[in-house]
This record gives structure tokens, C-alpha cells and sequence, in this order.
């Protein structure tokens, strides 16, 4: 007989007459590390808000039985009382405070008259770092100063000191390298040692069929299925079909290329860091894209490539710039955010978040805001409010935005949505250059395949394309031809017939190599 530690039975969830979940029912044994998968807006989030307090009792249906009891949680510090801790997508760490103060943040030991004991949290705070594999990390130092992997571990050392027995994850790995996501995955694993049990929404795939024992489906508000790991590894096709309710044959929509002149080329391009001017982030960078064409970027973590992306548009990164840029033919200068646009050129960048999208605001509101000066107001003055609504509805339709007004908040849609938003931003500004950096990051496979096939008609249109991307299979799929960034460096240019990861790595570690004999 399984010993769940987690029912969910019958869970409905409306927001102003749109049902979220309909009738969900998710089960979770004591000890696994279960997944939950879905497309974005699929409900997952909403599913763990449920079961952490966040949305309280009362303004939802069905029944949490948590350890054999019925849970009422009125918000979530009820539900921490009990052993569950969510990690949400967003960090809750405070940058400016210390490893130790992030640790204890609403959980400080106290002695008489509420002072915080500070030999107590800090002999505490690096007994569970060395619990975690972070023992020689200074409990003292401040937490803005550290990765995302490092952040994303001091979230769990919070958990663990609040005596987390189930630990939700949401999409954990999301702006983590490779080194730092398989660090977090097997940590899972230790703790699932200890004792831990865990739910983890992911849209990867890969990480998912490495670790989890058992995987919930979630489409459209409602479980589809779960698949029990057996002796035979999990079926990622079935997973798939299971998210988006068909199967992607392809993950990469088909292209006709019909390459025409090149359109854009950067040529001896050099920039210094912002912060130490001595330093020199990219070192004579030159490289052209075509009428119609997607070049990739590929590149280990550090490589320089959002640092190139950025100098180039309007100089948003970087001191001392020098280099040309070049298009159709001719060099120009391009000084200022604004004045890329009024070239033509646009990056939208890879932190949607932050840089992309101003998430108080709409839909419409973050659609128009690049083209407002230029198409949406006379004379730089007045805005054209029915014209900005018609546009807005327009690209809706075009790519497929899921809501129900363009007058929605930004900050209210999926990660999925808000992406074409911010592609929808840039498309509307009617660029000849559009520079993607990480395009697809933190969306599903179903969403992914959405952009894939944008991407495509933007090439198709005459567009010049260029994609950055972590995935090397993302850059496989999509590019036609790539070029290999190392320590801001051009390390090489592979053309398609010859684009494979092997080669791509023999790539980058020959140039390191060649760097390394060349300091000597």
C-alpha cells in the first residue's frame, strides 16, 4: 500500500469566472521527488499556490489532505507550520542582507526580548550549508554578491531550516548553467535521501526524466495522467503529447531558406567592462547575417554574448566601444536605445522580466511602447489610444496570445505569453535586425514550437536573425549557420552541413587551448 504523503482531490480554482483548475486530482508518495509538467497556463503554479496558502481556503473547491488530514491553510505561513515550503521561480532573497540573514528571514532566533542571536544563526546557518554541500561558503557574506546557482541553494538551506518535509520547487533550473542545474538535481536526490519529499515543475524535460519517480501531467486546467517510472527510462514523447495534447513529430518547424545580400555585419568590434574599465569583455568580434537568415551564437556560460548583444544595441552594456556596425551597406551609428530603433535594429533581451516587460502595466501598453515615438503618437505627442488597441489586438490573434483583453496586466499571463509579448513589442517597430537573446527560456515545448515557427516567418519576411541561445539543440534546430563565442572571442563559424555539438565543444576548447599557449 503507497504511503502518500499528498492528496489533492477534486480542486477547482476560478479568477473572474475562468476556471484555472477544473476538477484536479494529484496525488504525492512520501519520499519521491514528483513532477508536475505542463504548457505555460496550464494551472501548475495556481496547483501549488493552492497547496501552500497562498490562494487560502475558502476561495477554492476540493480537499488538501496532507499526512492523512484534512488542511485548511489560511495563508502560507500555516502551511510552512506544517513541513511545506514553496520556492518560487523568483528568488525571495534579500541581496543587500547576509547568507546567514536570508537563511533565518521570518524564522530568526531569538532570545529573551526578541534579539536575534547571532552566534546561534550564523553556528546554524553553516551547519546547514554543509548540509547542502556549500560548507566552505562565508555564512557572512552578502547574498546579491553570489550566482543564481548559489541563490537558488540558499532558498533550499531556508527550507531546510524551517523542517521542510515537502519541498516545491518551481522550475528550478530555469536561468541555471548546465554545471549549476546538475548540482541542484542531485542535491534533490540527497535529499530524497534524507527524507525529503519533493514536487518540481519543469519544462525540461531532460532533467525531469533523470530524477523524478512519478510525472503528473497538467493540461488546460486538468490532470491528465501520471507516468510511474518502471526499469525502462521515461518516455519524453509521452510526456509531451500528454502537455500539449499532440504529438510534436518535429520540435523544429521546417524553413525554406532563401538567404539573400548580407544586411548586417559587425566588423572589429571591442568593449570594455562597465565596471572595470581595464578589463576587455570582447576582443575584435566581427560577423554578418543575411537577408532572411538566423545565425546563431553558441558559447559557454561567460562567454560574452549577451555583453555583444547589448553594445550593439544602442551601447545599453559595455565602455570603450570601438568597431563598425554596417548595414545594407553602409556603417551606422547607433548611439542610444532610440537610435537602434530608428535604424531598425532590435534586441529583445533574456531577461524578459526585468528588461523586457514592465509587468504593472497591460498588454497594449508593453506592445506599443517601442514604436510609441514612431508610430502611436503625433509628433512625439499625443498617443493614438484607438490605434494602439487595434495593434495590440492584431498581434494577439497573430501569435497567438492567450488572454482575453489586451488590457490585461502583463504580469498576471504565463511565461509562454509574456515572451510573445515581448516579441510582439519588437515586431511592431518593424525591424530589418532582430537580435533574440535566449528567446525560449523558462517556457514549455509547447510554447517553444510557437516561437520556433514566429522566428521562422520573421526569416521568411526578410528578416536578419540573430539567435543566442544556451540550448545547443535549440541552435541546431533553428540556425543556419553559427558562430562560437569563447571568453569574447569569434572562436569559429560552423555552417550548417557541419553544425554538431561534438564539433561546436572541439570548437571552444581548441581556442582555449590556443589562448592558453598564446599567454605563455
Amino acid at each position: 500500500m503507497n504511503d502518500n504523503i499528498l492528496e489533492m482531490t477534486h480542486i477547482i480554482k476560478e479568477f473572474s469566472g475562468f476556471r484555472a483548475l477544473d476538477d484536479v486530482n494529484f496525488t504525492v508518495e512520501r519520499g519521491e521527488i514528483h513532477a508536475l509538467c505542463g504548457e505555460n497556463g496550464a494551472g501548475k503554479s495556481t496547483l501549488m499556490n493552492v497547496l501552500s496558502g497562498i490562494y487560502p481556503y475558502g476561495t477554492y473547491g476540493g480537499d488538501i489532505i496532507y499526512n492523512k488530514n484534512v488542511c485548511k491553510f489560511n495563508d502560507i505561513k500555516e502551511s510552512e507550520k506544517k513541513g511545506i515550503v514553496i520556492i518560487h521561480q523568483e528568488l525571495a532573497l534579500i541581496p543587500q542582507l547576509s547568507i546567514a540573514e536570508n537563511i533565518f528571514l521570518g524564522n530568526e532566533n531569538v532570545r529573551l526580548k526578541n534579539v536575534i542571536d547571532w552566534d546561534i544563526t550564523q553556528k546554524k546557518a553553516a551547519e546547514v550549508l554543509a548540509r547542502i554541500g556549500l560548507d566552505h561558503e562565508n555564512v557572512n557574506a552578502l547574498v546579491g554578491d553570489l550566482g543564481v546557482g548559489k541563490q537558488q541553494m540558499i532558498e533550499i538551506a531556508k527550507a531546510l531550516e524551517k523542517n521542510v518535509e515537502l519541498l516545491i520547487l518551481d522550475e528550478p533550473t530555469s536561468a541555471l548553467n548546465e554545471e549549476e542545474s546538475n548540482m541542484l538535481l542531485e542535491l534533490l536526490l540527497d535529499l530524497k535521501k534524507q527524507g525529503i519529499t519533493s514536487i518540481m515543475i519543469s519544462h525540461k524535460l531532460n532533467e525531469v526524466s533523470r530524477v523524478s519517480d512519478n510525472i503528473t501531467a497538467i493540461r488546460d486546467g486538468r490532470t491528465i495522467e501520471t507516468i510511474h517510472r518502471g526499469h525502462e527510462p521515461i518516455d519524453e514523447n509521452r510526456i509531451i503529447k500528454d502537455m500539449v495534447g499532440r504529438e510534436l513529430t518535429n520540435l523544429y518547424p521546417a524553413r525554406k531558406v532563401e538567404k539573400g545580400d548580407i544586411v548586417f555585419e559587425v566588423k572589429n568590434w571591442n568593449v570594455y567592462d562597465e565596471e572595470n574599465p581595464d578589463r576587455k569583455k570582447l576582443n575584435d568580434i566581427n560577423f554578418n547575417v543575411r537577408k532572411g537568415e538566423v545565425v546563431g551564437f553558441a558559447g559557454l556560460m561567460g562567454a560574452g554574448r549577451t555583453e555583444l548583444a547589448m553594445s550593439i544595441f544602442g551601447r545599453t552594456y559595455g565602455s570603450k566601444i570601438s568597431g563598425q556596425i554596417i548595414k545594407d551597406g553602409e556603417e551606422i551609428i547607433i548611439k542610444d536605445v532610440q537610435g537602434a530603433i530608428n535604424k531598425k535594429v532590435a534586441y529583445v533581451p533574456e531577461d524578459r522580466k526585468t528588461y523586457g516587460l514592465v509587468l504593472i502595466n497591460d498588454i497594449k501598453w508593453n506592445m506599443t511602447l517601442a514604436s510609441l515615438h514612431n508610430k502611436f503618437s503625433n509628433k512625439g505627442e499625443v498617443i493614438a489610444k484607438n490605434d494602439e488597441i487595434i495593434a495590440a489586438k492584431e498581434y494577439c490573434d497573430k501569435i497567438n496570445i492567450k488572454t482575453e483583453s489586451v488590457d490585461k496586466v502583463v504580469g498576471q499571463l504565463s511565461g509562454g505569453n509574456q515572451q510573445k509579448v515581448v516579441l510582439a513589442k519588437w515586431m511592431l517597430s518593424d525591424p530589418d535586425v532582430l537580435i533574440l537573446d535566449e528567446p525560449t527560456r523558462g517556457i514549455d515545448v509547447g510554447a517553444k514550437f510557437e516561437i520556433y515557427s514566429i522566428i521562422n516567418s520573421l526569416a521568411q519576411q526578410g528578416k536578419a536573425v540573430v539567435m543566442i541561445s544556451s540550448e545547443m539543440p535549440e541552435l541546431l534546430g533553428m540556425c543556419d549557420r553559427l558562430y562560437v563565442l569563447n571568453e569574447g572571442e569569434i572562436a569559429g563559424e560552423v555552417p550548417k552541413q557541419e553544425m554538431d555539438q561534438e564539433h561546436i565543444m572541439k570548437i571552444i576548447m581548441n581556442h582555449i587551448a590556443g589562448k592558453g599557449t598564446r599567454k605563455k
